[in-house]
This record gives C-alpha cells, sequence and structure tokens, in this order.
C-alpha cells in the first residue's frame, strides 16, 4: 500500500473572460512510498505546484482521487504539512509560537508543547532565536522556523513547494542538507517542488520529471545515492551522469513551453 496515492488525476482551469478552458495537468498517476521523498521537476507553468496544492486539498481535481493512507483528499488536514516558497509565518507569533501553532490547534497540553518546540528548536539551529519575530529573522531562518512548524505537528507526509527558492545559493544550499538530515532521521514520506536539477537529485529518492502544460509525469527516475548524503556528493561521476540526463529532459520541454506546445 502507498502512503500516497494520485490516481487519474487532473485539473482543468474554467475559461476566463470568454477564452478556452486551461488544462493544467493531464490525468496523473503517481504512488509515493512510506519514507520516500520524492522530488517533482519540470519547466516553468508545467503543473508542478497545481499538483502539489490538490494533494495539500487546498484544489480540488477535476478527475480522479487522491488517497493519503488510503483515506481520500478532501481538503487541507493536518496529516499534511505544506511549506511554500513564500515565508508563511505568523508576523505577530515568535519563532517559538510560530513552532507550536498546529500542536495548541491540535489541543496538545501545554508541557508536551513546550516539548515538541524545544526539540525542533535544536533541529533547525534556533533555540537563541525562540522569543524572535519573523520580521528579525533572515530568509534563510523564517524557512527553517516554516518546515519545524510544519514538522512539529507530525504530518503523514511533508509537501515543499519551492521552499527555497527566494533564497541566495549558499543559503539554499544549507537549507538542503538541513532538510535532507531531518529527513533521514525523521524518515518521513516528503513531496517536493522544483526547478532547480541539482536540489532534485541531491534531496531526492526519486525524480519525477513533468511536461511541459499540459503537465503529465513523462519519466519516474531513481537516485541511488547513498545516505548520509554530503554535498560532496554534487561532484561525483554518479551525480553528474543523473544531472545530464535530467537536463536533456527538463531541456526538452522547456523548448516545447517556449515554443507554445
Amino acid at each position: 500500500m502507498s502512503k500516497l496515492a494520485i490516481e487519474n488525476v487532473s485539473r482543468v482551469f474554467p475559461p476566463v473572460r470568454g477564452g478556452a478552458p486551461t488544462r493544467a495537468l493531464e490525468p496523473t498517476h503517481l504512488a509515493v512510498g512510506d519514507n520516500d521523498f520524492v522530488t517533482i521537476l519540470g519547466p516553468s507553468g508545467c503543473g508542478k505546484s497545481t499538483l502539489l496544492r490538490l494533494v495539500a486539498g487546498l484544489d480540488t481535481p477535476t478527475t480522479g482521487r487522491i488517497l493519503l493512507n488510503a483515506r481520500p483528499v478532501t481538503g487541507p488536514g493536518a496529516d499534511r504539512g505544506m511549506v511554500f516558497q513564500s515565508y508563511t509565518l505568523f508576523p505577530w507569533l515568535t519563532v517559538a509560537e510560530n513552532i507550536a501553532f498546529g500542536l495548541r490547534e491540535k489541543g496538545v497540553p501545554a508541557a508536551k508543547r513546550k516539548e515538541v518546540v524545544a526539540t525542533w528548536l535544536e533541529r533547525i539551529g534556533l533555540t537563541g532565536f525562540a522569543s524572535h519575530y519573523p520580521k528579525q529573522l533572515s530568509g534563510g531562518m523564517q524557512q527553517r522556523t516554516a518546515i519545524a512548524r510544519a514538522l512539529a505537528n507530525d504530518p503523514a507526509i511533508l509537501l515543499l513547494d519551492e521552499p527555497f527558492g527566494a533564497l541566495d545559493n549558499q543559503t539554499r544550499a544549507l537549507m538542503q542538507e538541513l532538510l535532507l538530515g531531518i529527513w533521514e532521521r525523521e524518515a518521513k514520506t516528503v513531496l517536493f517542488v522544483t526547478h532547480d536539477i541539482e536540489e532534485a537529485i541531491f534531496l531526492a529518492s526519486r525524480v519525477v520529471v513533468m511536461s511541459a502544460r499540459p503537465g503529465r509525469i513523462k519519466a519516474d527516475i531513481p537516485v541511488d545515492l547513498p545516505h548520509p548524503r554530503h554535498y560532496t556528493v554534487k561532484t561525483s561521476p554518479e551525480f553528474s551522469a543523473l544531472k545530464a540526463r535530467l537536463t536533456e529532459e527538463i531541456r526538452v520541454e522547456a523548448v516545447l513551453a517556449a515554443e507554445g506546445h
């Protein structure tokens, strides 16, 4: 039994101002196993984020169904932790209060909340910033807090939509290592959308490549690089071979997208 099953899921957006409907996602099938880290890679506008929003329950499929732990997804839920590219922390709450938010909503007792928050503050390296507000943090710190907030709730699956896209290259690389380390320790199921080929390979146990719009899955490629995975793996021959293959896959789709196919 897959942790997440996407069965014949498509999304067609209705016409705007008399235009034609937009086929964002062709009927799509994808199975994600327990503890799998799947990155979804594709050109801009290929339906990556649409697919993630459907899994999150923030949108409804035109056809098909999505099952998480064999239960249909019918809307947002605490069993899915979502992290967006934009920093979506509550500005009026401190770092500690942001991390505790989902636990408070679920009615977790204060002592337990404090314990979980302390654990996650340590894991993301922000113990000294517990009482800071988001505006006092760098972008990388804000995303660390957002990831901790999602994981503190102990979701069945973590969904990330280009979460490091707004960060500078050095911070982005450090965030990749942080997230990978958390995954290696926590053994969570992760679905991660990106347009960055190196990021997709470094993080994933599988890379799913999507075609130009209307999006469909055109390749599902296992990443057999060893764990724990160190950043130096990016210079290995195996990594380079995967990067070359995926670069070609994405380039074909990017050309099609640019030509309006």
